[in-house]
């Protein structure tokens, strides 16, 4: 064959393959990544129960799921191949370069849970690193001893300090009968105070239901079309501040309003599929947990919910409303001892602490009501390092949107933290974005 030949078949096969090349780029578009993740997930819940938290796509590719389940090592591979495809785009946008950062975090952490899944073992630091893209500080227990000795100026009475404190925090707890009265005021006022800065959804709502047996003492279900079903545990004593608590953190501006923003913004407007699934162990979580406990003091600045709950809700629950600053102040401090939490889920996990040493230190520590600390551990045992997202969430959350508040008037300066708190909310930023 003449070399001329050669050279026209040799240039017909570049040719075609730049034209394979080309196509295998279209394939792996961002949403064709988005796509593959979604299914993904979906394949990843059918090993773990609890993996996908909230699913509102197409029911088709759920039951598919379901028929071809993948095995592990399949969906690894997969997950893998994602990632590398993903690793190729090139943002257009700073909104893109957001989507592409959120499906790559999301991918590592999808490879980290299939891994666990199949038995490979992480610190704890390392597991939260790989699944919330986070790590929280630790502190030795000479650290909240110093804590310890604030609360006890604070609660009268003799004996130890945890007994102390949960003889009086027995005097603020909701009878059962009074519960539904009190949880249903605490979410309207959450609601209206979350409306007055957030546009929600005109379709959304959610339905209330009390259950027992739980190892948690609120869960939103998110259903899709700005739909929520909330349940409160009422298996152990609910304590007056949990009211308002579990009213923004479920519901407004917590879980329901982040979810509902989310779908609206990125799913329907965007078509960003990726967020009509919600993994669980994800760092996803970690900036749902943080900022459905930062909305807490959005909707409440601490006067504010002194106020409300000693003028509406300690009288529907029956309760002193004379004692409410005090018991306010109480329940400020003990927030202090949060990271404790961290610091014995670590522990406990990495067998450095029994199951006893655990809730010795869950009520002498971090002073958990004795009868809830047993249900705690029961957490750990079933969400590890999941417990970061709440805290450490918290704080990286608030930190994200105090820098972008730039006024000195309290009026404006709270709408500014409810117009970055909304961008939060309605954007695909995880924990190091937060940092930005």
């Amino acid at each position: 064959m003449k070399k001329t030949a050669l050279k026209l078949i040799a240039g017909a096969v570049a040719g075609g393959l730049a034209l394979l090349l080309a196509d295998g780029a279209k394939a792996a578009s961002v949403q064709d990544v988005a796509e593959r993740y979604r299914k993904l997930v979906l394949a990843v819940g059918q090993h773990d129960k609890d993996y996908v938290d909230a699913y509102y796509g197409p029911p088709a590719l759920q039951e598919q799921a379901a028929r071809d389940k993948q095995d592990l090592a399949s969906i690894r591979a997969a997950t893998q191949a994602a990632i590398a495809d993903l690793a190729d785009q090139r943002a257009a946008n700073p909104n893109e370069a957001l989507r592409i950062e959120f499906l790559a975090k999301q991918l590592r952490a999808m490879t980290a849970r299939v891994d666990m899944l199949a038995g490979k073992k992480f610190t704890f630091d390392e597991e939260t690193a790989l699944l919330y893209d986070a790590v929280t500080p630790h502190h030795d227990r000479a650290y909240y001893e110093k804590l310890l000795k604030q609360i006890d100026r604070l609660v009268p009475g003799k004996g130890p300090l945890p007994q102390r404190v949960q003889a009086f925090r027995a005097r603020f707890a909701i009878p059962k009968e009074r519960l539904k009265p009190v949880m249903d005021a605490a979410i309207a006022a959450c609601r209206a105070r979350t409306a007055k800065y957030l546009n929600l959804p005109a379709n959304e709502s959610f339905v209330l239901e009390f259950v027992t047996g739980k190892p948690w003492s609120g869960y939103n279900w998110y259903k899709g079309d700005a739909h929520s079903l909330i349940q409160i545990n009422t298996e152990f004593p609910i304590y007056i501040e949990r009211a308002v608590d579990l009213g923004c953190h479920e519901g407004y501006p917590g879980h329901h309003v982040y979810n509902a923003l989310l779908e609206q913004a990125l799913v329907k407007e965007r078509n960003w599929v990726e967020f009509s699934v919600y993994p669980l162990y994800s760092p996803m979580s970690l900036v749902a947990e943080g900022s459905a406990n930062y909305g807490i003091e959005m909707a409440f600045p601490d006067d504010e919910r002194v106020a409300f709950e000693r003028d509406v809700l300690y009288p529907l629950a029956g309760l002193d409303p004379k004692l409410a600053a005090q018991y306010g102040g109480l329940v400020k401090l003990l927030g202090q001892l949060s990271y404790a939490d961290n610091d014995i889920a670590m522990h406990y996990l990495a067998g450095r602490f029994t199951r006893a040493q655990a809730i010795e230190w869950l009520t002498n520590v971090a002073l958990y009501p004795p009868e809830k600390a047993g249900q705690r551990v029961q957490f750990y045992d079933a969400v590890r390092g999941y417990v970061i997202n709440y805290n450490l969430g918290k704080d990286l959350v608030k930190a994200w949107v105090e820098r972008r508040v730039t006024s000195t008037d309290p009026a404006q300066a709270r709408s500014q933290r409810w117009a970055a708190f909304k961008e939060l909310l309605s954007s695909p930023r995880l924990a190091s974005g937060l940092r930005d």
